[in-house]
């Protein structure tokens, strides 16, 4: 298979004739100088490729198999398949980039032992990049897996921050495609550009359809989960429109009517009068029920799609990775739901202006007595008292918990990160 590899100058995808090495593009002696000296270290490659024998293909392949299958969300199967794919190819580096369904925008869902260069979060958010340009283009696919030279590390490598590269320059870039949908790219780094086998070209295709597969079952499940609840709801809705809502009504019509009859100074008014504001205000609560069941504010997304989506979002945008762990916590009102989204919301912004780190953790949790949120980071930190002050939105955080009867606890200090978590009573709510 032809090799390829991207111009720095235009930008375009170029096939390398047999033979041409990227090194000898910028003033390295010619290829054939290059063989001669490079003949010893070919051979002892060539004797460490032929040990990579079919026996140790199979193990990686079940491997991998064996961790994406156990892999219950798209992060953790991007991790397991990196992980196993990097040790596959030699390499220390690599880092996924998946499609956000709802935007077609870019977030990096895993990455291993990036270059100081790349772990500044603005050199890793989803703008568009050499390798992200061929798979939009339908120009990188599973028949064309070849190295190509990083964009996002050309600048270091040029300027006098090469060695904040480790030496990086190129990736190798395996396609992510489901059934013909285009869900990412994975990079694999390395120092020099080589050439790939074809067994290795094999072994990275199959592993790719792996994790395809692994990451389409785990969004698919997340979509079951939400259409069940959805469709939950509208149960519920419909059947406390059906028998409290109507009940209600029926009620309150027969004691107006009744009072309708009595003489002004009937002793049996006082009573009657106090059953229908009852039954009026049973038919409101009735009501509000069913909107609220109906009309959720996170655009009729359960509360755990809705923080994915705002993560994957915050990834794209600031390039801070979002560690996201959420559990099936059920049913959960729909006022909790929006507190706890934009707790969240506000908990991120925070990270984003102050924090200035590579990696947050968003975890939903249940709890014996109700719900816990927890969003945690391990940067710069702050002195909690002063930053009520100074607009840090600590403040909304606690009135918003406050509001669904729930408490914020918001641990922070100068040099330790910040750690911001909510707990909620859900069971007052139900």
């Amino acid at each position: 298979m032809p090799a390829g590899v991207l111009s720095p100058r235009t930008g375009s995808f170029r096939i390398l004739p047999p033979g041409f090495n990227l090194e000898s593009r910028r003033g390295d002696p010619p290829v054939s100088a290059r063989r001669r000296a490079a003949r010893p270290r070919r051979e002892a490659a060539g004797r460490t490729r032929r040990g990579f024998s079919q026996t140790r293909a199979l193990r990686v392949l079940k491997e991998v198999a064996e961790a994406l299958n156990s892999a219950p969300t798209e992060q953790r199967a991007a991790d397991e398949a990196l992980s196993r794919m990097a040790d596959l190819l030699g390499v220390e580096t690599g880092w996924v980039w998946l499609r956000d369904p709802a935007s077609n925008r870019f977030y990096n869902a895993a990455v291993q032992n990036l270059p100081p260069y790349l772990q500044e979060p603005v050199r890793m958010t989803g703008r568009s990049c050499w390798c992200l340009e061929l798979f939009r283009n339908g120009e990188l696919t599973a028949r064309n897996i070849d190295v190509v030279e990083c964009s996002r590390l050309a600048p270091a490598a040029e300027s006098r921050e090469a060695a904040l590269t480790h030496g990086l320059r190129c990736h190798a870039s395996v396609p992510l495609y489901a059934g013909g949908r285009p869900l990412g790219v994975m990079n694999l780094a390395m120092r020099g550009w080589r050439r790939l086998m074809r067994q290795e070209l094999d072994l990275l295709t199959t592993i790719a359809d792996q994790l395809a597969v692994a990451i389409e079952r785990a969004r698919l499940g997340e979509q079951s989960i939400e259409h069940a609840r959805a469709d939950e709801r509208s149960r519920i809705a419909r059947d406390v429109h059906d028998t409290l809502a109507q009940g209600f009504t029926a009620v309150g019509l027969h004691l107006e009517a009744g009072l309708s009859h009595l003489a002004p100074r009937n002793q049996a008014r006082p009573a009657l009068r106090l059953a229908l504001d009852a039954a009026r205000e049973g038919l409101e609560e009735a009501r509000r029920s069913i909107t609220s069941l109906r009309g959720s504010p996170l655009e009729n997304r359960s509360l755990a799609e809705a923080l994915g989506a705002l993560s994957r979002r915050f990834m794209t945008d600031t390039g801070v990775r979002v560690r996201v762990d959420v559990a099936d916590v059920g049913q959960v009102p729909t006022d909790v739901e929006a507190e706890l989204f934009r707790i969240a919301s506000e908990a991120l912004t925070n990270v984003r202006k102050h924090a200035g780190v590579s990696e947050v953790t968003l975890r939903l949790e249940k709890t014996r007595g109700g719900l816990r949120l927890t969003v945690a980071d391990t940067g710069s930190g702050f002195r909690v008292r002063g930053a009520r002050r100074r607009g840090f939105g600590l403040l909304g955080i606690e009135d918003r918990a406050r509001v669904v009867g729930g408490r914020a606890t918001i641990r922070s200090a100068p040099g330790r990160g910040t750690t911001v978590a909510v707990t909620i009573p859900v069971n007052r709510h139900d």
